[in-house]
């Protein structure tokens, strides 16, 4: 058994559970006592010619009912402490799940997600493990260990502290292995952990892989990270085996000295008034037997709480994180928001990063306005975005939706309010009509507004061709797809939300000039009275807007529309002119 802050609470809500499997447990070890003593009484009985026909049936049918109570019991404590503990596996990798979601991307730019699903996998079934197994084995080693060794003592005192002498030597060797172990399975997991990074970074890049002809490379690397995760593993099994050898040769010892020291006083002992029988030695040997399995369980109970208390400790690492992003006290909570913006002064800078991303940011776009966002690679666009969703927090009045703080907004509110299609269009491995209906609560009934959210962005005739039309299913992160499909996908996925404020970040890069006129055409229809932003690095697909924002170095040059830039604005008029150059080369 293992404690701790986050599963603790778990045994008070499946108390009722472990308590009748403990007592079911309880009950069995009893039982399964009865019958070695049982067994000598009938040794000694056949011996010494005490009993009859029916006094043997009579204690043949006491066993067969012994053996129906440990058969039922067995199943009972199995089907209540073993649920209990496959509940708490349940409870607590949907508390992991659910706290994950809630942490920042800070977390997950210095946590992998190979890594993080080793927790996920191993150090949930080893918690698991050391809650119901570890429970069983530890109330065996105390319980039926104890009542075998009262049983035994009654027998023959010396005999019984003989047979003790294991239990001793097992708890000093289990308290000086028990830490070398613990140490050995948080390192074994480790190399678990960078192993699966390894393999879902690789799997997940491989086109990129055979692109550059490194697949023998990369198979070199997997090689080393896999042979260092087979030595901690081995370390640690070595360890487990020492101790589990350790235990089965000192008892088997003793086994043998009880064997010859029993076999002296049934023969010293013969008709004396202390008289050790054959059948007194039968049922202290069985009883020994059944006490063979609490030592050995002790060892176990060291193996097996070892690796869950280091699981657990690397779980409550993750749980334990703090969650940054987060509803303020006075949170003002409002029916609708209409999609007006306000950045006022507002300087920001990552988790992470030494140097501001943005600095003084200051404009306004009313409701209903489509404005565009241009600058170079790494001016701070997308920045400007991640605020707005709130993946991180802002000072106080710095940025306003519809006249409020944005930190005084509740964070669903704002996100639902918001149809947002990043640069890498991130799908799911799941149907085309499931990823288009992914804002909508109730997917399965919006057939309708799929199909003309997918024709807004002009990707429904490429639907269509597929052999399963809406409900085909695409690769991981859809790479069944073009890159000019993924994006028109995620942008009907935001489209169909109809959202107060639509934001496309460099999502039509990967279409033609022809498809970018008739997607940006038909948001000028649907998106009338609604605020929409697009960042773009082509002035085609940004001259049309209501105002333009032009973006350098993390801070605004100018605002204003195609035509205003382009007649004060130096660097608009440099990058218009460099696109004009480069049509002109593409087209020669």
């Amino acid at each position: 058994m293992i404690f701790g802050k986050s599963i603790n609470k778990y045994y008070f809500k499946y108390a009722h559970l472990f308590i009748l499997g403990l007592i079911s447990l309880v009950i069995v070890d009893y039982v399964q006592l009865e019958i070695p003593i049982l067994t000598g009484e009938l040794i000694d009985g056949l011996d010494l010619g005490t009993i009859d026909k029916n006094g043997i049936l009579d204690l043949v049918k006491l066993i067969g009912i012994y053996v129906a109570i440990i058969i039922v019991g067995r199943f009972l404590w199995r089907m209540f402490i073993f649920g209990a503990s496959r509940r708490v596996d349940y409870g607590l990798r949907n508390d992991m799940y659910r706290h994950c979601e809630n942490l920042s991307n800070s977390f997950y730019s210095e946590n992998k997600v190979g890594g993080l699903m080793a927790h996920f996998t191993n150090d949930v079934e080893s918690v698991r493990r050391a809650i119901g197994p570890g429970m069983i084995m530890f109330v065996d080693a105390m319980f039926l260990g104890g009542l075998a060794f009262y049983h035994m003592f009654n027998l023959d005192p010396f005999m019984a502290l003989f047979a003790g002498i294991p239990l001793v030597i097992i708890g000093i060797l289990g308290a000086y292995m028990g830490r070398k172990m613990r140490k050995k399975f948080k390192e074994a997991q480790k190399a678990f952990e960078d192993l699966s990074d390894f393999t879902n970074e690789n799997i997940s890049g491989i086109d990129v892989v055979k692109a550059f002809v490194k697949e023998d490379t990369e198979i070199d690397e997997f090689l080393k990270i896999n042979l260092r995760a087979k030595r901690k593993n081995i370390s640690y099994v070595k360890s487990q085996t020492i101790l589990q050898m350790s235990i089965r040769a000192i008892t088997g010892i003793i086994y043998v000295i009880i064997l010859g020291y029993g076999g002296y006083l049934v023969s010293n002992t013969a008709g004396t008034a202390e008289e050790f029988t054959i059948g007194n030695l039968s049922t202290f040997i069985l009883l020994f037997g059944s006490l063979l399995w609490p030592m050995r369980a002790l060892g176990m109970i060291i193996n097996v709480r070892s690796r869950g208390k280091g699981s657990l400790q690397r779980i409550e690492k993750i749980l334990n994180e703090k969650v940054d992003v987060f509803d303020s006290e006075d949170v003002i909570d409002i029916e609708k928001i209409q999609g007006s913006i306000e950045f006022k002064d507002l300087s920001f800078s990552y988790p992470d990063g030494l140097d501001n991303a943005l600095n003084n940011i200051s404009f306004k776009v009313k409701v209903g306005e489509t404005v565009g966002i241009l600058g170079r690679t790494g001016s701070g666009k997308t920045s400007l975005v991640d605020l707005l969703l709130r993946i991180y927090n802002v000072n106080e009045n710095q940025l306003l939706i519809d006249g409020i703080d944005i930190m005084k907004l509740p964070i669903k509110k704002v996100r639902e309010s918001i149809g947002y299609v990043p640069q890498d269009g991130f799908l799911f491995s799941d149907s085309i009509s499931n990823n288009i209906s992914l804002g909508l609560e109730k997917r399965q009934d919006y057939f309708n507004n799929i199909q003309e959210a997918a024709k807004l962005s002009d990707v429904h005739d490429n639907i269509v061709e597929f052999s399963e039309e809406y409900e085909t299913i695409i690769g991981e992160r859809g790479v069944t797809l073009s890159g000019g499909q993924r994006q028109r996908l995620s942008i009907a996925r935001a489209l169909i939300k109809d959202p107060s404020i639509l934001i496309l970040d460099d999502s039509v890069s990967a279409v033609d000039t022809k498809t970018e006129e008739t997607i940006l055409e038909n948001l000028t229809k649907v998106r009338k009275g609604k605020t929409t932003l697009i960042i773009a690095h082509r002035i085609s697909t940004i001259k049309d807007a209501d105002k333009i924002i032009i973006v350098d170095d993390g801070k605004v040059i100018d605002v204003g529309t195609h035509d205003e830039l382009l007649t004060r604005c130096s660097f608009y008029h440099d990058m218009v002119e460099r696109q004009k150059l480069e049509d002109e080369v593409e087209v020669a």
